[in-house]
């Protein structure tokens, strides 16, 4: 992943957050520094702090240090690499505030997904879109790229979601701030390395939070306070 996302056109970087992950993780990943030392860095954290942490925390190390668009994907290559330029472009030349890779949209597509699997995954973006009523197809998408002035915007604070939920939380927020989200097609890919983390737990917090997320956001904001 490394390799081929530093060998696309354009200055992207890599930010690789590492909770403590027992399979060598850290250790490759300082090898890799060694030959990209100003476009690879990682963020090392103790313990398994959940998936939405880690983004915030990447989100939270990148406004330090003043960058403008910020890439979320999965690293098995679920999510093609050769993608990102098109969700940059999304941004620049459509207006969007963030760009989401979306499965659900015209030319969108999976490939390698079981019968149940898509269902699971359609049923759940068919019930978030019911629930919070936001225009987006595919709102379960981790494959986004947010604006700097989205995630300025956002009290990361307030953001209550550690799981997979993580995802249509902060669109939610963007939504109800009022930025622009834009979707464009994706093949999303069964995983070629790696294996799910997804638990009961999980989808537990998917279907009871959605609909608790959605009654918060009758009465609270999820802007910063300045």
């Amino acid at each position: 992943m490394i390799d081929t996302v530093l060998a696309l056109p354009g200055d992207f970087h890599i930010l690789i957050v590492d909770d403590g992950s027992p399979d060598g993780t850290a250790q490759l990943v300082r090898q890799e520094q060694a030959r990209f030392p100003e476009r690879l860095f990682m963020l090392e954290r103790s313990g398994k702090l959940g998936l939405g942490t880690a983004y915030i925390a990447g989100f939270r190390w990148g406004l330090e240090r003043g960058y403008d668009f910020f890439f979320e994907m999965d690293c098995d290559f679920s999510h093609h690499p050769e993608d990102l330029p098109r969700l940059y472009a999304a941004c620049i030349e459509k207006g969007g505030d963030l760009a989401v890779g979306s499965r659900y949209v015209k030319g969108g597509k999976l490939e390698n997904w079981p019968l149940d699997r898509i269902l699971l995954s359609f049923g759940a973006s068919l019930y978030v879109r019911m629930i919070t009523w936001m225009p987006v197809k595919d709102p379960t998408a981790g494959f986004v790229c947010y604006t700097r002035k989205v995630l300025e915007s956002i009290d990361l604070d307030k953001i209550r979601f550690i799981g997979y939920a993580f995802q249509i939380e902060m669109k939610f927020a963007s939504r109800q701030l009022g930025f622009r989200i834009v979707e464009i097609p994706i093949t999303f890919t069964d995983r070629v390395e790696g294996s799910s983390k997804m638990s009961k737990g999980i989808v537990r917090e998917a279907i009871l939070g959605v609909l608790e997320m959605r009654w918060r956001g009758l009465f609270e904001s999820y802007g910063r306070v300045v």
